[in-house]
């Protein structure tokens, strides 16, 4: 099995990856069969943007604090591993924004596409779904919109809900909404487009960040799911990422 490791700049994953290369070899991972990340779920979302457009598989192994995407890390035996692993297919956000000065930026998010206020100003912002206005002026912190995958993350501490994996919706959330007071977000169907303008973007400046990808002083921003895109995460069996998320719905803690 052609294996290419990669592993966050903390010590603790540099070591760890030298040890697997000793023992299982390493190849490029254009070469690769299947890419074994190291590190955080911060650092699986940078691997799967450096290296999303391959074909290989990503599974990774926790390295780092957090780890909802990540298998548990061993060094026995990892081939096998591999080969029991189911896929979890994630296809992610495409996000268009328009800064006040006209220029565009594109960006992919396997979490969420997030919008926040820049300023001691709440944001005002315009929702529009598929053309249409929901929402003519939400007084917020930010809104965001979230994958199913993404839904545990920062969706979740901004109490949205989470999602199924295979449920093919999004979830659009506030952030410390003002006005309108009873709007908690909505569940989407994952071929909404999804509009947001900001109002007044001289006096309430908003940035926009794609997972960690961020463009200041946004005027509009368009958010779809690009269906034509897709990751394959794997999980140990024990460890599937449909489960992670169905029992983090009864977590304690």
């Amino acid at each position: 099995m052609r294996l290419a490791f990669v592993a966050s700049e903390t010590p603790h994953a540099q070591q760890a990856r030298q040890r697997l290369i000793e023992r299982y070899g390493d190849v490029p991972p254009e070469e690769a069969q299947v890419i074994v990340a190291l590190g955080g779920d911060g650092f699986m979302l940078r691997t799967l943007h450096a290296h999303g457009a391959l074909t290989a598989p990503v599974y990774g192994m926790k390295l780092g604090r957090v780890g909802f995407l990540m298998n548990k890390f061993h060094l026995d035996g990892l081939p096998e591993r591999i080969l029991r692993a189911h896929a979890a297919i994630l296809h992610p956000l495409k996000m268009q924004a328009i800064d006040v000065g006209g220029q565009t930026h594109q960006a992919l998010a396997f979490n969420e596409v997030s919008l926040l206020r820049q300023s001691n100003q709440a944001a005002h912002l315009e929702v529009r779904l598929n053309g249409e206005v929901k929402l003519p002026t939400l007084v917020c912190d930010g809104i965001l919109v979230a994958t199913p995958a993404g839904s545990t993350a920062y969706n979740l501490s901004a109490h949205g809900p989470i999602l199924p994996l295979d449920a093919n919706v999004l979830a659009l959330t506030p952030i410390s909404p003002f006005r309108p007071r009873r709007w908690r977000g909505a569940i989407l169907p994952h071929r909404t487009r999804v509009d947001i303008k900001v109002l007044d973007p001289d006096k309430r400046p908003v940035s926009a960040t794609a997972d960690y990808i961020e463009v200041r002083d946004v005027a509009e921003v368009t958010v779809v799911q690009a269906e034509d895109q897709s990751v394959r995460l794997l999980f140990d069996p024990e460890h599937k990422l449909e489960q992670r998320i169905l029992d983090e719905q009864f977590a304690q803690d």
